[in-house]
Parts: structure tokens; C-alpha cells; sequence
């Protein structure tokens, strides 16, 4: 950029209450709840990935869970995990 830019800022009351003036307090509670909602479906999650995907990026991996009545898988798990 070449010319300086000012920037103005509002303090933020101000700016809530501008937006209360204009939309009304529900538009604007609903408006702010539904983007604090989306920034927390936003955040990055690893919970679904796989034991290779954690390794390739990596992340420790994930133990395994099995059912309790899954005996076989569990036993194979384990023969395949080197200790």
C-alpha cells in the first residue's frame, strides 16, 4: 500500500448497540449466538482420523477400543501391535 490507511475502530459497545438500534435485540442475540456456534463446530477435529493419518501428520496414535464381547479382534490387535 502506498497511502497510509486510518483506521477507525469502535469501541464495542458502541457497535452492539448500533446493531440493537438497527436489528432489535432478538436478530442480534440470534445473530451472535449462531456465529459463536459456528466457530465451534469451526475447530479442528482428529477424533475421526486414523492410526496412519495421526502418524502422517505426526500425532500420536489413538488407542483402540473394542467391545468387551470382541475378544478375537482384541487379541488380534495386540499380536499386530509391536511392543
Amino acid at each position: 500500500m502506498r497511502e497510509p490507511q486510518a483506521i477507525v475502530v469502535e469501541p464495542l459497545a458502541a457497535a452492539a448497540d448500533e446493531l440493537y438500534r438497527k436489528f432489535g435485540v432478538w436478530k442480534t442475540a440470534r445473530a451472535l449466538m449462531s456465529a459463536a456456534w459456528r466457530r465451534h463446530q469451526a475447530q479442528n477435529q482428529i477424533s475421526h482420523l486414523s492410526n496412519r493419518m495421526r502418524r502422517d501428520i505426526g500425532l500420536p496414535e489413538a488407542e483402540e477400543e473394542f467391545p468387551i464381547w470382541d475378544i478375537d479382534a482384541f487379541i488380534q490387535a495386540r499380536a499386530r501391535r509391536p511392543d
